[in-house]
């Protein structure tokens, strides 16, 4: 009984030397992980990364050429009612110039001896067009942009309300004259059997219109920024 209770506690101090023992290999390692392999592992995966995308930032970086002139582009309006349109300018005589509308390369086209260059049918998508162009050299080097240009494509009619004359008014007696008002959309003009009238901030206009005698026909018509037009016609008759 006495051996038994002997080998026992023996059995029990050698489990507890193991579990130190244990405890003590992992503290061990925990701390050479932390401080040498784990780092040595992010050093690593670094350098990889690194080395995988240095190609890349060559590549980007040949690809450009700061002191190569940009394109200057002619695009003398702001707004279109067109799905297409053509691009002038001018750039260095001899290079080539590309186009980029909305950061997307859309067309590259040789520059003339003398400097000009066009661009034809360039498609627009409904709404703002983000359009600059880049000089492109014999290495295929690109300039820095050109001037960016914001063009709207706009395929619909301005709103027209006319308030006055009602269709077919008669006027009897009195002044040759009626008057002629209505409310369009905001930054559109508005004419008057061709004659421009002014339009407040509002897009409301007023004016008095001279008449003949008889039956008179009037157009009003708005023209928006894009040049899209709405237009209405009303019959005055005057009587003396």
């Amino acid at each position: 009984m006495a051996y038994r209770t002997r080998s026992a506690r023996r059995m029990v101090r050698k489990t507890r030397h193991n579990f130190l023992a244990t405890i003590i290999i992992i503290l061990v390692l925990l701390f050479v992980t932390l401080n040498w392999i784990l780092p040595a592992l992010i050093n690593g995966i670094g350098f990889v990364k690194n080395f995988i995308n240095h190609p890349q930032t060559q590549k980007s970086s040949t690809l450009e050429n700061p002191s190569l002139a940009p394109p200057v582009l002619n695009i003398p309006f702001e707004a279109t009612n067109s799905a297409q349109i053509s691009i002038s300018g001018y750039a260095s005589p001899n290079s080539k110039v590309k186009l980029y509308l909305d950061d997307s390369s859309k067309q590259t086209v040789d520059v003339s001896g003398d400097g000009s260059f066009i661009f034809s049918n360039i498609h627009l998508s409904l709404g703002t067009n983000n359009i600059y162009a880049k000089t492109v050299d014999e290495a295929e080097k690109e300039s820095l942009s050109s001037k960016l240009f914001r063009i709207i494509y706009d395929s619909e009619k301005p709103v027209l309300l006319i308030s006055e004359p009602e269709d077919s008014k008669k006027i009897q007696g009195g002044d040759k004259k009626v008057k002629v008002s209505g409310k369009t959309e905001l930054g559109a003009k508005v004419f008057i059997n061709d004659s421009q009238t002014v339009v407040d901030k509002d897009g409301n206009f007023s004016t008095d219109l001279p008449i003949n005698e008889g039956d008179n026909t009037i157009t009003i018509k708005a023209v928006d920024v894009a040049t899209n037009t709405a237009e209405i016609q009303r019959k005055v008759t005057y009587n003396p």
